[in-house]
């Protein structure tokens, strides 16, 4: 990584490299759990630059979404900030420690749950969890203990002497969580990537409660996915991702303000009628011919709309009106306007 002292040319990131090196030199504890500042990364031959200048503010207790696309770089960050792997460029401190220079400090703060399980199959619950903590150097008896209380947490008590291949996806995403506490002070910081990828709708929602618990007790969550309403509904701040760089970040309310308070979604008559007003929507549907244009949601304004768009009353087959959501945001920053039905 590069020095934290070197000027960057970016506001942001000099903002934010200036004040981790304060907080270095104060002593204090630092406001934000994960600071980032020009993070990059590039892998292959030729080189493919996944992450691009990459600058990340998390406060303590909150959850932060990193929300993109596949390959927008979004494990790649969290791979960085974990320590699993070395950034070409920039600087990071995690929990208050140099993601380079305090590698192991970080991960005794820490905890990672990647987008796959990493449970012992041919284990019960509780086994997999007593393991983990004599791993960690808990005795028997603590090892116990901590697995008994993990095991209540995380609603996994009638399980717990099951063979994990018997669990669901979402019994196993919370036994992943459970064992991830295990060695982990706690509030701590806890990585995320893209949790309940695979999950039926039940088991998310039982995750996302777990998540909502851990910002409950203080834990600090930077959270991958790649859906929007889970951003939505966990996410204090958020930050999009898109093609190694960010996008857009802040509340989704102010994300979505960005793009509209509403959208009036049109359903047109005609392929050509689709094509002439596809440049001003932030929501395309070529395939039923809908397009989503922005606007302020007052009758007057949706009046205006309908008047100018169709004054004759032949190219609008009908409409509706919705409340801007974050898909609308995702889509107006990373897509481009379809050429073609």
């Amino acid at each position: 990584m590069t020095d934290p002292t070197a000027d960057t040319g970016r506001g942001t990131g000099r903002d934010i490299g200036r004040d981790i090196e304060q907080g270095v030199e104060r002593g204090a504890e630092p406001p934000y759990a994960i600071e980032a500042r020009g993070l990059g990364k590039s892998y292959g031959d030729p080189a493919v630059r996944v992450l691009d200048s990459v600058d990340l503010r998390v406060e303590r207790g909150t959850v932060f979404a990193l929300l993109g696309p596949n390959g927008a770089g979004k494990t790649t960050c969290v791979r960085v900030l974990a320590t699993l792997t070395t950034a070409d460029a920039g600087v990071a401190r995690v929990a208050g420690y140099d993601v380079v220079a305090e590698r192991a400090a970080v991960r005794r703060a820490i905890s990672l749950t990647g987008q796959f399980a990493a449970v012992d199959e041919t284990q019960t619950g509780e086994e997999n969890l007593r393991m983990t903590a004599r791993l960690t150097g808990l005795s028997r008896a603590a090892a116990r203990r901590r697995a008994e209380e993990l095991l209540v947490r995380f609603d996994l008590t009638d399980a717990a002497r099951r063979l994990v291949r018997t669990y669901s996806g979402g019994m196993r995403r919370r036994l992943d969580l459970a064992a991830g506490l295990v060695g982990s002070p706690e509030p701590g910081v806890f990585f995320l990537d893209e949790p309940t990828t695979g999950l039926d709708p039940r088991s998310r929602r039982q995750l996302w409660q777990v998540v909502r618990e851990l910002a409950g007790r203080g834990a600090t969550v930077l959270l991958t996915t790649q859906y929007l309403e889970e951003a939505d509904r966990l996410a204090d701040r958020i930050a999009l991702l898109h093609q190694g760089r960010i996008a857009a970040e802040g509340t989704a309310g102010a994300l979505k303000s960005r793009v509209a308070g509403h959208r009036l979604d049109l359903v047109l008559t005609s392929r050509q009628g689709y094509l002439r007003l596809a440049g001003r929507a932030v929501h395309h549907s070529p395939e039923t011919l809908t397009l989503g244009l922005p606007t302020d949601g007052s009758a007057a304004h949706v009046r205006a709309l309908l008047d100018e768009i169709d004054p004759d009353g032949t190219e609008i087959d009908r409409f509706s009106l919705h409340s801007a959501t974050l898909d609308d945001v995702f889509l107006a920053l990373t897509s481009e306007v379809p050429a073609h039905v």
